[in-house]
């Protein structure tokens, strides 16, 4: 009779500040009999101090934690580990968060309602070496990298636009003229294809340029 291999088990690391999200995902994943949760951490510094001691086959990463983040973690493991595959899984869809986990190194991108068999597609497919991402996510990504990206000055401008500053009050802090204020806000307006500040914020918000 002719033996029947067993799937190889894909060893997997939880990253959640969250335990009851931690025990959710774990009772989801360990449903199936060739995925494994090997570890869990609460932040992005244990996430990757627990990567160095379990190698997992994949990593699920929240995006936003407090200390170090999701974006960062993945930045520090894969720096030292380049092979490693990381999804994330977060409730934020703003292209801005998609963009920094994608330049983080993040193999996959889903939000936190997914289905429990998408989450196992999603896990698998990385583990193969794809990339996964829905397509409302990868849609966003698409859109977001054909639009010009604000300079480091403009990002300053546009997070005090949040915080509803003058312009000002924008020239007094960032110790610049109020004119030069005005030409930063006519050009993030123009990049944001939007009317006016408020506008603009609410753009800021919506695409995770600001938090």
């Amino acid at each position: 009779m002719e033996k029947i291999m067993a799937k190889p088990v894909i060893r997997i690391l939880l990253v959640d500040d969250h335990f009851v999200v931690r025990t959710g995902l774990r009772a989801i994943l360990e449903d199936e009999p060739d995925l494994s949760v090997v570890a869990e951490a609460e932040d992005g510094r244990q996430a990757v101090e627990l990567f160095r001691v379990h190698r997992p086959d994949v990593t699920l990463m929240d995006l936003r934690m407090p200390g170090l983040d999701g974006v960062e973690a993945t930045r520090h493991i894969r720096e030292e580990f380049p092979q490693a595959r990381v999804i994330m899984l977060t409730t934020y869809d703003g292209d801005q968060d998609i963009n920094r986990a994608v330049r983080a190194g993040a193999s996959g991108y889903v939000l936190k309602d997914l289905t429990g068999s998408e989450l196992v597609r999603a896990v698998k497919a990385v583990h193969e070496g794809k990339t996964y991402m829905p397509e409302a996510v990868a849609s966003r990504l698409a859109e977001s990298l054909s639009r010009p990206e604000l300079t480091p000055r403009e990002l300053e401008v546009l997070k005090m636009v949040v915080k509803g500053l003058s312009n000002k009050e924008i020239a007094d802090a960032l110790e610049m003229s109020e004119h030069t204020a005005k030409t930063h806000l006519k050009s993030i307006l123009a990049k944001f294809g939007v009317r006016d500040r408020t506008e603009a914020a609410t753009a800021a918000l919506q695409r995770g340029f600001v938090r």
